[in-house]
């Protein structure tokens, strides 16, 4: 059976207790999980299995693989339950930077149907976006603020759920706004996200890449 991803049903939970289902080294696999491995572009979160902390996160098919440091101690099948902690300051610059990406995304799309993105990357201070484009993309930004500020401003609900089940697929949906196929962490409204701060940089041989930064701390949902 996969690891429960309960981070899908509740991007807000930061301690989770579980058990480990299998054990290979300093390799483990949970039967449930709220830590998130680097997917769709997003960084993975940070934090502690059992009191040892996570050195790294991979996706494996459906599951997720932790790296803990040597003599972690948990074995696989453990009857006493193991507490997972997230950094949550970090959990929720990534998330509201994730959010803020996809909003870009989209609205880039719509602007210029055809541009073709190129890259990707969702850190918790800063999100990126390249695309194959000829010409200053800042040439798109007094629009693109106007129309995320409408969305800020709007506070709309952001609707995750599965599109395949049996495959764990996921998309988000933003009414009267996109709908996007996407495994990764989102906010519960469009409000979460804050202003959004825009900079162009030209990565050179035709990429010009957006960056985008938000405010420390976005309003309550």
């Amino acid at each position: 059976m996969a690891t429960d991803k309960i981070f899908w049903k509740d991007s807000y939970l930061t301690r989770l207790d579980t058990t480990v289902a299998a054990e290979d080294g300093d390799d483990i696999r949970l039967d449930a999980t709220i830590f998130f491995a680097f997917s769709c572009g997003q960084e993975s979160d940070a934090g502690t299995i059992g009191g040892c902390p996570v050195l790294a996160a991979s996706k494996a098919g459906l599951d997720i693989v932790y790296r803990l440091a040597p003599r972690h101690g948990l074995s696989a099948g453990d009857a006493v339950a193991v507490a997972v902690q997230i950094d949550w300051d970090r959990r929720y610059g990534l998330m509201r930077h994730h959010f803020a990406a996809e909003m870009v995304l989209q609205l880039v799309y719509r602007l210029e149907p055809g541009i073709e993105k190129v890259g990707a990357h969702i850190a918790p201070a800063k999100a990126r976006i390249d695309f194959a484009r000829a010409g200053n993309i800042a040439d798109l930004f007094e629009r693109l603020n106007a129309e995320t500020d409408a969305l800020v401003a709007a506070a709309k609900p952001i609707v995750t759920a599965f599109s395949d089940e049996a495959n764990q697929r996921r998309y988000w949906e933003v009414e009267g706004f996109s709908r996007m196929g996407c495994g990764g962490t989102h906010p519960r409204t469009t409000r979460e996200i804050g202003p959004l701060h825009l900079k162009r940089r030209n990565q050179g041989k035709g990429v010009e890449r957006i960056e985008i930064t938000l405010d420390a701390a976005g309003p309550s949902a």
